[in-house]
């Protein structure tokens, strides 16, 4: 098939990408480089069967394909509140733009969703069915009301327009091509630690997160775009753990004589945060593999190629979250 992926330069894109890739497909790689990367598609240049344009999704774009994985926006905090109006306008205009697009060509359309959806959640685990707890006007709401409205969009898509629709809710990922300084709890602490500085960890650390491994994640996707089931769908890793034991946890594996630091928790971080992943199991035959030492183990080995005590000055703690 020819399959569009927007975002696809990112982080989850290029190792989507190489799975397309690997089964024979001709892949598009759509991205505008804000926090994607050439090197993570480098490997790829020159084939037949790949093609990278440079393209912002907040503007229209005609091209041709079977189907289109829509993963374009940024996900980390330290990034999408770098510029929230643009992170709202990729969420909300992006997707209007492809969701056009994908009406037009008839090609069928997966939404990367989010978490981010259930804000700051007073269920748990969450299920797909539960509607959230999501602060409209809050610094992280460029984002989750964003992420909201993408989903809105898709659904109405669907029921108006007819058009074949696949909507996936991500929960935290984590595993190699992670950008070093994009806030994110895993990166960072591995980063720290590898860079010799204290682990920062916000609040007593008692929050929690579920970290699933890029590569499960990959395959959740590519078989919610090829299976029958439209979603809604969470896509995570329903194991829980403390922020404080996963800091203890990259402590054990890199340096366990690193300090831990502890500062003051951000405005509207979620306390909790697990997925269900009954439906994923039922409808997509899918549920995590990669324990979270190994995961950890494999991204600790790309990010030691990448940092060194003298790399890249790690974000201002101050906007750093726990997503």
């Amino acid at each position: 098939m020819r399959i569009l992926v927007t975002g696809g330069a990112g982080f989850i894109g290029s190792h989507l990408i190489d799975r397309l890739m690997e089964q024979g497909h001709e892949v598009l790689c759509l991205d505008n480089f804000f926090t994607g990367r050439k090197e993570n598609v480098l490997h790829w240049w020159g084939s037949p069967n790949f093609e990278l344009i440079r393209h912002d999704i907040t503007e229209p774009i005609r091209l041709e394909a079977d189907q289109i994985y829509h993963l374009a926006c940024p996900a980390s905090p330290i990034h999408y509140q770098y510029n929230p109006v643009k992170t709202i306008k990729t969420n909300v205009m992006g997707t209007l733009n492809m969701l056009g697009l994908a009406k037009r060509i008839k090609a069928r359309f997966l939404l990367a969703s989010t978490s981010e959806v259930y804000g700051d959640p007073t269920v748990h685990p969450q299920t797909e069915t539960y509607w959230g707890n999501v602060n409209p006007i809050g610094i992280r709401s460029c984002y989750d009301e964003g992420k909201r409205v993408a989903e809105t969009l898709s659904f109405d898509y669907h029921r108006q327009n007819g058009v074949d629709i696949r909507v996936a809710r991500i929960f935290n990922t984590y595993g190699p091509r992670m950008l070093e300084n994009d806030g994110r709890v895993v990166s960072n602490f591995i980063a720290q630690a590898l860079r010799g500085i204290p682990l920062t960890v916000y609040g007593s650390g008692d929050q929690t997160r579920s970290f699933c491994y890029v590569s499960d994640l990959v395959e959740g996707l590519m078989r919610l775009m090829n299976g029958d089931f439209i979603g809604p769908v969470n896509l995570g890793n329903p194991e829980e753990y403390t922020i404080l034991e996963l800091a203890q946890s990259v402590q054990a594996q890199i340096n366990p004589e690193a300090e831990i630091s502890f500062k003051p928790l951000p405005q509207d971080d979620p306390q909790r945060r697990r997925p269900n992943i009954e439906r994923a199991q039922h409808h997509l035959h899918w549920q995590p593999t990669v324990p979270l030492a190994e995961g950890l183990r494999m991204t600790i080995q790309d990010f030691q190629a990448r940092v060194t005590p003298a790399g890249p000055a790690t974000p201002n703690p101050a906007v750093l979250m726990t997503s």
